[in-house]
């Protein structure tokens, strides 16, 4: 699953860096709290598995790759 993200997100900062799945998991939390943007501006969990989850349907990956991603960030958001 953590090449599955890495071909999703290509040009992102460190996602190349992401060897474990714990890396993969907190690099999907980081992206679902939208920790990487200003405060003010920040969308909601939910509006961001909206994007991810458009991404993904979107993606060349494979229904496999999809269906493995779209869970863990189901599950990662329902935290």
């Amino acid at each position: 699953m953590i090449e599955a993200y890495k071909r999703l997100w290509p040009d992102r900062q460190g996602i190349q860096r992401i060897t474990t799945q714990e890396e993969l998991e907190n690099s999907i939390l980081v992206e679902l709290n939208d920790e990487l943007t200003h405060p003010r501006v920040r969308k909601s969990v939910e509006e961001k598995l909206a994007l991810a989850t458009e991404r993904i349907g979107q993606s060349n990956l494979t229904n496999h790759e999809k269906n493995a991603l779209l869970q863990l960030y189901k599950k990662l958001a329902a935290h």
